[in-house]
């Protein structure tokens, strides 16, 4: 999946990242946060510039937020059942996912982008609850810039340390695995020469 994703960022750029990021929060199976990391990644190797990286990361997951309010909102929880099956919404998941959401309604809007397993559920319920589109708007917004900044610094110190560290592990790594094969080969020859004398 991982390669899958790098082709598709490299390939498509910025949207590929606005897409796949839009397309996880309707609730299709993207791995977001790896998107963001791999993106992080590219960002190093100057794939990227940070500011539409960012940009096009927050705008695909705020727009695919804002349009599950509206089927949340305006289509109603008998809709996202029915149609939501085939992604893994359940009865089951919104009713757990909706009894947190009615008591701390401000800060999962806020926070559950980190948490993978409600992510996708929330503009639903913020939708189905009748949230004020002016707040969920803007508690979303915070979120998604906070949540992307957060994966892509993730994804930009893991290719720092490996841009700074391949290079030594390139070096070394085959002649140290070679030393170790002639060292094996070694040792169980001394060991067959000594099963040999025995023997005799």
């Amino acid at each position: 999946m991982q390669f899958h994703i790098q082709n598709v960022i490299q390939q498509y750029g910025y949207i590929g990242v606005f897409f796949m990021l839009f397309m996880e929060n309707l609730g299709i199976p993207f791995p977001a946060e790896t998107t963001l990391t791999i993106s992080g990644i590219e960002w190093t190797r100057g794939v990227f510039r940070l500011t539409p990286l960012l940009l096009s990361a927050s705008l695909g997951n705020i727009l695919g937020s804002t349009i599950a309010y509206g089927i949340g909102r305006f289509l109603g929880r008998p809709v996202i059942v029915r149609f939501g099956k085939y992604i893994g919404i359940t009865n089951e998941r919104l009713d757990r996912a909706n009894a947190t959401f009615g008591k701390y309604r401000n800060p999962v809007v806020l926070f559950g982008k980190f948490i993978a397993g409600i992510r996708v559920l929330i503009p639903y319920l913020a939708g189905i609850n009748k949230m004020p589109f002016a707040v969920f708007a803007t508690y979303n917004a915070v979120s998604a810039v906070v949540w992307a900044s957060a994966f892509i610094i993730v994804g930009e110190y893991i290719g720092i340390e490996w841009s700074r560290y391949h290079q030594v592990l390139h070096q070394y790594l085959v002649p140290a695995m070679i030393a170790v094969v002639v060292l094996i080969g070694v040792y169980l020859g001394i060991k067959m020469r000594k099963r040999g004398g025995k023997a005799m």
